[in-house]
């Protein structure tokens, strides 16, 4: 198992919305290079400062999303809306777990 990888994302003045919306569609489209999950987060004290979150059962998967075009586009289009250099780094998970809602039903809801 590859892992999951962390991406910072910091970005530049006034460009933090437009930076969330580019990181949403690149990160849905992660998933035609077998990713099984994605996430991107936005930090609630620093409005510019994002964490995407990728998961990859292959290492080589994951370099198939971040040389391919859609990577590229991104990088390309976005370019001076996020700080440079981009430094990501892999993780492996070892625990995780969710508190059941009254229901019992587990639900994940994402609010912007």
């Amino acid at each position: 198992m590859a892992g999951v990888v962390h991406i910072p994302w910091y970005a530049t003045g006034f460009r933090g919305d437009q930076l969330q919306s580019e990181l949403i569609r690149v990160s849905e489209q992660a998933t035609r290079y077998n990713a099984t999950a994605y996430a991107v987060y936005r930090l609630r004290d620093d409005r510019y400062k994002f964490l995407q979150l990728l998961e990859f059962d292959e290492h080589s998967d994951f370099e198939r999303f971040w040389q391919g075009p859609e990577m590229i586009e991104f990088r390309t289009y976005c370019q001076g809306w996020f700080q440079v250099p981009v430094a990501y780094g892999w993780s492996d998970l070892v625990t995780e777990g969710t508190r059941p809602h009254r229901d019992g039903a587990h639900a994940h809801a994402v609010e912007t």
